[in-house]
């Protein structure tokens, strides 16, 4: 699965101003909402889900990365949204570094099964830490979704 083939430009942020967890959350759902990929109860839905969510535990995963998901059976298909902070975001990420790359997306309750496709393709995806360096260099959000679309090299390294 190509990640970018989830995102358009609307559903790209190159400079959030969210500077903790749960407020960066709502600034990407909001965004969401503001360009109608989400409306009324469903922004309310997805929010309450991502929230219930976010209390087990982080989507904090590390090395500046965030992936906050959830379900939603008011949806009828994945919506995604990419958020970029240069200044990083405190996200209480499992290794307490700020997270500089959000990738949020909520899967419709019946597609189980893709949420953990998604899931799996984001974290592979950002593991890498050239696709890292290449989405905080991007100017646009045509490049962001070029790179979350490339396919990267198997290089790893420290953040």
């Amino acid at each position: 699965m190509k990640l970018a083939s989830l995102l358009t430009n609307d559903q790209v942020i190159l400079d959030m101003k969210s500077e903790e967890h749960w407020p960066a959350i709502v600034e990407l759902v909001e965004h969401l909402d503001r360009h109608e990929f989400l409306k009324g109860e469903k922004k309310e839905d997805v929010l309450e889900a991502l929230q219930t969510r976010e209390d087990q535990i982080s989507t904090g995963i590390g090395s500046g990365v965030a992936i906050p998901h959830a379900f939603s059976e008011k949806l009828d298909h994945v919506v995604a949204v990419f958020g970029r902070s240069k200044e990083g975001i405190d996200f209480e990420a499992l290794d307490n570094a700020p997270v500089n790359f959000v990738l949020l997306f909520v899967v419709p309750k019946k597609d189980y099964h893709m949420h953990l496709q998604t899931l799996a393709a984001i974290a592979k995806l950002f593991n890498n830490c050239e696709v890292r360096q290449h989405l905080a260099a991007a100017e646009t959000r045509e490049e962001v979704i070029d790179i979350l679309g490339s396919r990267p090299s198997r290089i790893h390294c420290e953040r």
